[in-house]
């Protein structure tokens, strides 16, 4: 007779919370509002110190699990603790000796653990350690895991084919969040890559309320990291030139990161800082409150020197609920959401001059604005609602945890 546990998941992330990753806490959220039970596991705490208000609306806790300061000692005891409170612990071992010992021995931990909350399926975001330590952690408790794939975690040079692969393989289910990560992945890892399919991040619409931008001030607003694959060095370029061309605008790039004193020098060589403005981190509400006010939200993402790329950029998403006519490139997944003259406008990666043109038909004609943005809206309604994509991935969990429990009623 099946003795069914309470429906609760685990959730395996490198860092939480983390001030860029919306799309977790905005999941995390619509399950906890579906009634699941949820428990946080983090392999390392976080670097920021900016994050979103809804952090404080998440229950589920949080447990870190990091090896800093780790010593022999601490290994074998976990490993011991592992062999006496889990039943599987001794032949999974066997089958993972070459595996690194920090990743089992955070597996180590999160199994005990998972099994002391009697948590029925493991889930990670993003495809490399996360998703590495889930599968570990689920073969240590006999669990089924999942995990979502995104971008740098597939495509960047840093991946490691196998790795990914053996993730794969293991999976009881894999979700992408993209139609052109669902057939990069198919393309390059062939059959092992079957069981992956495509959830959208979602949205809670409910906090990006749209807003006519038909009559807003000659602003431009960019959000991200100021990383290569952002683009911002050809942003600015582009604001240089519409400055030649005497357009009064102004622009400001919300963000922090290595790149911030190139950009910094590459617009005092340009003369730009009466237009352009790098405004550092801003807290959650603000961001969103600028980028409700601009004319036009600028996405230029580019495909870095080191394969690393956008997958399909939240800010993306979040200006086109609040109403904000969006510009971007035809980099990974963004075309599925931005389909120029429909719901934005698209240029080519490092066309400055294209993506000036792209801008000033923004910033000049409203009445694109507003036709833009209405139907951007509604595209974001229809795929992107936080309750439609977190459904589909509860639909997934439950379908391993009903898997799981058919084989445990088939054991004699």
């Amino acid at each position: 007779m099946s003795t069914t546990k309470p429906f609760h998941i685990g959730y395996v992330l490198k860092r939480y919370p983390r001030y860029s990753e919306t799309f977790i806490v905005n999941e995390i959220l619509a399950h906890e509002s579906a009634g699941l039970e949820i428990e946080i596991y983090s392999l390392q705490h976080t670097p920021d110190e900016h994050f979103q208000d809804a952090l404080a609306w998440v229950k589920a806790p949080v447990k870190y699990f990091t090896v800093e300061g780790l010593t022999a000692d601490d290994f074998w005891r976990a490993l011991r603790e592992s062999g006496e409170g889990l039943s599987a612990f001794k032949t999974a071992l066997n089958t993972m000796w070459n595996g690194e010992a920090r990743y089992i021995y955070q597996a180590m931990l999160i199994a005990v653990e998972a099994r002391r909350k009697s948590v029925s399926h493991l889930h990670a975001h993003f495809a490399n350690e996360a998703a590495t330590v889930a599968r570990l952690a689920a073969r240590f408790a006999g669990l089924p895991y999942s995990f979502t794939a995104h971008a740098k975690d597939i495509f960047h040079e840093s991946v490691r084919p196998d790795s990914l692969r053996q993730n794969l393989t293991d999976a009881a289910a894999v979700v992408t969040v993209s139609e052109y990560n669902l057939e990069y992945l198919h393309r390059i890892y062939g059959a092992d890559a079957a069981r992956v399919q495509r959830i959208y991040n979602g949205l809670d619409l409910t906090l990006f309320p749209f807003k006519s931008p038909k009559d807003r001030p000659l602003s431009i607003i960019a959000v991200g990291r100021l990383i290569e694959k952002k683009g911002f060095a050809g942003l600015i370029e582009a604001c240089a030139i519409l400055a030649g061309r005497g357009l009064a605008f102004e622009c400001q790039i919300i963000g922090t990161g290595p790149l911030d004193g190139d950009l910094r020098a590459q617009l005092e060589r340009l003369n730009l800082q009466r237009h352009v403005q790098l405004t550092g981190p801003l807290p959650r509400s603000e961001v969103i409150k600028r980028v409700q006010d601009a004319a036009a939200l600028v996405a230029p993402s580019v495909v870095a020197n080191d394969n690393n790329q956008d997958g399909l950029p939240m800010v993306l998403l979040e200006a086109m609920a609040l109403g904000t006519p969006c510009v971007s490139t035809n980099v990974t997944g963004i075309p599925e959401v931005l389909r120029d003259g429909e719901t934005g406008l698209m240029v080519g990666q490092h066309d400055s001059p294209g993506l000036a043109d792209a801008l000033e038909r923004l910033l000049t004609d409203p009445v694109l604005r507003v036709q833009l943005s209405y139907q951007a809206r509604h595209l974001v309604e229809a795929e992107f609602d936080i309750q439609r994509t977190a459904s589909q991935l509860r639909t997934i969990f439950e379908n391993d945890d009903s898997a799981r429990h058919r084989t445990l009623d088939e054991v004699p």
